[in-house]
This record gives C-alpha cells, structure tokens and sequence, in this order.
C-alpha cells in the first residue's frame, strides 16, 4: 500500500518544529527514523495531514553528558548511542539492551526517542527506561516537561505525550557504585519483537525488575533481595498483578 497524503516540513530549528506542531496539533507526526512510522504510513495505520522531520536539526543529535545521567536528544540514532565508547560504564543496562533492538541496518536509522515515542509494550528501549527511573522530556511553544518514565507509558502505544509536545529527549541515570545490571530477552529469534524481555537493577539491599511483552506497557517492581521460595512468590506475585 502507499501513504495518504501529507505535507512535509522539514525542520531547521527546534523552534520551527514546536511552531507547526502548535499550528497542527493532533494532524501531526514527528518523523525521525522513519522506522516504524513509514511502515505504519505505508499500511495507513497512521494519516497524519503533517509530517515534521527533525533529523536536520543538528542540536537534537547529541548525547549530553551530565553529572548524573546521559540525555539522549531526539535525533540520536540507536546505533550511535550503542557505539558511545563509554557506554557500557555509564549506563551498562542500556549497553546490553542496545544490541537486542531489531538489527544493525534498522539501529543504524531508527532513534532513542522515537522507540520512546512509539512505546510498543515489547521494546526494549522503553523497558529500560522504566527499569533505570528514567525521564522523558517533552517540549511544546510555551512549556517543558520531565515525565518519569513509569508514568509516560499508559497504554499499548500510547502515552502522556500531548498534540502540541514533541520528544525533545530522554535521559537515563548513570550506574551508581555497587550497582548491578541484567538484561535478558526470548523471542523467536534474534532481532524480532520480544515475547517477553526482562531487566534488572539489584543494589546491596534492593532489586528493580522490569519486563517487557506481557503487559500493555513496561512494568516494574521494587523487592528486598530475595532467593528461594520468598523470591518465587514475589515473581509469581508480580505476574498476577500484570494487567
């Protein structure tokens, strides 16, 4: 199949992306990678009357190295963040998801923010933003918001993100001192959508897990560090309170 049609505004400044996004509202899709919206264009999934390309804006392709966390802006692609040489010591959860998000042609196009912004439940970008407390930033002509990762998911596909806000970027803590990671996933074969997909954050008297593919959106749960039978429960526990 191919597109409706739309008109295309390619972007030059990240003032002209909140200027027709006020203009256009709900009419309008950000396009970054293109990797999952084209495909939903092609099947007319989506009909926005607006396409606004943000991958000419050179502000929003950087990686921002703050004292506490990584930002990723909305133009980063996921492959250029996987190739961040110090990646794997500053948030090495994403390090290890990184390689388990489709393949290296569609890393190579498709971005950190625009896996966030599509929030399919089975992605694991958006799982590890809510296993990692992490933040979405969201910017429209006359505000700016930090939404905790947890409460930006609401649903399959969808999200707090208003008609007149764009993805401006998403940051990620850093790993503390004495803090582990795991990152593990089952599909039915490399590069596909997760069945489900699992991450966890342990620390010396606390454990975060989070999964993926088996709820409408990422899930978490904070537990004391358990083994045994008490551990078993408290899974089990978690797989039951999954809507």
């Amino acid at each position: 199949m191919k597109p409706a049609p739309f008109d295309y505004i390619r972007a030059e400044t990240e003032d002209e992306v909140l200027a027709a996004l006020h203009a256009h509202g709900a009419d309008a899709r950000i396009i970054a990678g293109g990797q999952t919206l084209v495909a939903m264009l092609s099947m007319r999934l989506a009909r926005p009357a607006v396409l606004i390309d943000i991958m000419r804006i050179p502000t929003l392709a950087r990686i921002a190295d703050e004292r506490d966390a990584l930002v990723f802006q909305a133009a980063v692609r996921q492959q250029a963040a996987l190739d961040r040489p110090t990646l794997a010591g500053e948030v090495p959860l994403l390090a290890a998801a990184l390689p388990w998000v489709g393949h290296y042609q569609t890393r190579a196009r498709g971005t950190i923010c625009g896996s966030v912004a599509h929030a399919d439940p089975s992605a694991e970008i958006p799982l590890c933003l809510v296993a990692l407390r992490g933040e979405v930033h969201l910017r429209a002509r006359r505000r700016h918001r930090r939404v905790p990762a947890e409460t930006f998911f609401t649903g399959m596909m969808v999200t707090d993100r208003r008609d007149d806000e764009f993805i401006s970027s998403v940051s990620l803590p850093k790993r503390r001192a004495g803090t582990g990671h795991a990152f593990a996933e089952f599909g039915r074969r490399h590069g596909d959508f997760a069945i489900v997909a699992c991450a966890a954050v342990v620390d010396a008297g606390s454990m975060r897990l989070a999964v993926a593919g088996v709820a409408d959106r990422p899930a978490a749960r904070d537990l004391p560090i358990l083994d045994g039978a008490a551990l078993a429960g408290a899974l089990n526990q978690f797989a039951w309170d999954l809507e």
